[in-house]
């Protein structure tokens, strides 16, 4: 019989990132039935929250697996008795499959780390009153053909970037499945800021505390996968992120003296692996 947990939250998405906190899975590994899809309402009147009762799929332990194991501790004598040439093709798959996670571990130190190291050298340039006047008004422009009235208030933070924090009815329609159209609109609003002087000028959009929040829920997601390695002593790889997201989880089990991290394919789809340390 399976073990299930009813979870509710604002939006059907929410509840299903909710259930894969709560049971330490990846939504590859999950199942849930909708118990209500949950409704807006009107201004915020009648809302509904969105229901699931969620649990984890059954997983399965195959011979196979289990004779992929004795393969890769070294034991021929057997193998070769049944199958002579089949030691060898393992072994040059294995080999390639090792040589293959050398290359995305450089990769990921290319891709991931590098670029965070080449932003703390870099020094932002002073952000002008005009870039600062463009990058708003590019901003109410869009929203106003998403037919959204939102208030917009700029800061300059610690590290010398452009916040521009957005206040309004129904900003869930902006910030989008996992925060895509927020970061479709930051990377546009770079775009024209960085366009209006010279020097290196970064924009930071965010609304209703959103990627404060994201933030926490991937942290605390990578500390219930990171269990769930140790646990289980099977590698996890979780569903796509972008390198902003990759870099959380990366920076959030850093110090995990028992597993390690590393990610594997090409963007847009390119996910973190958690394996175990050897």
């Amino acid at each position: 019989m399976k073990d299930s947990i009813r979870v509710s939250a604002k939006t059907l998405d929410d509840a299903i990132t909710e259930a894969l906190i709560q049971l330490g899975v990846t939504s590859d590994r999950l199942e849930y039935e909708v118990i209500e899809k949950g409704s807006a309402g009107f201004l915020g009147i009648g809302m509904k929250q969105a229901v699931i009762e969620a649990w984890r799929k059954k997983e399965k332990e195959p011979e196979e697996e289990k004779i992929a194991e004795k393969t890769g501790s070294g034991s021929d004598e057997s193998e070769k008795k049944s199958e002579p040439l089949q030691p060898r093709k393992e072994k040059k798959k294995h080999e390639k499959t090792a040589e293959k996670r050398e290359t995305e571990k450089k990769e990921e130190k290319e891709t991931e780390s590098a670029p965070e190291e080449e932003r703390k050298e870099q020094v932002l340039a002073k952000v002008e009153d005009q870039t600062i006047q463009a990058v708003e008004q590019f901003i109410k422009d869009t929203l106003k053909a998403m037919d959204m009235d939102v208030e917009i208030t700029s800061s300059i933070d610690d590290d010398g970037a452009l916040c521009v924090d957005m206040k309004g009815e129904h900003m869930g329609i902006l910030i989008g499945k996992r925060g895509q159209t927020l970061d479709a609109l930051q990377y546009l609003a770079n775009r024209v800021a960085n366009k209006h002087q010279s020097g290196y000028v970064r924009v930071k959009l965010d609304t209703e505390n959103y990627r404060a929040r994201r933030e926490e829920t991937l942290k605390n997601l990578a500390k219930n996968i990171a269990h769930k390695v140790k646990r289980t002593r099977r590698p996890v790889i979780l569903e796509p992120m972008n390198p902003y997201e990759r870099r959380i989880i990366h920076s959030a089990l850093q110090s995990d003296p028992y597993v390690t991290t590393h990610s594997e394919g090409e963007e847009p789809y390119r996910k973190v692996v958690v394996t175990l340390k050897r």
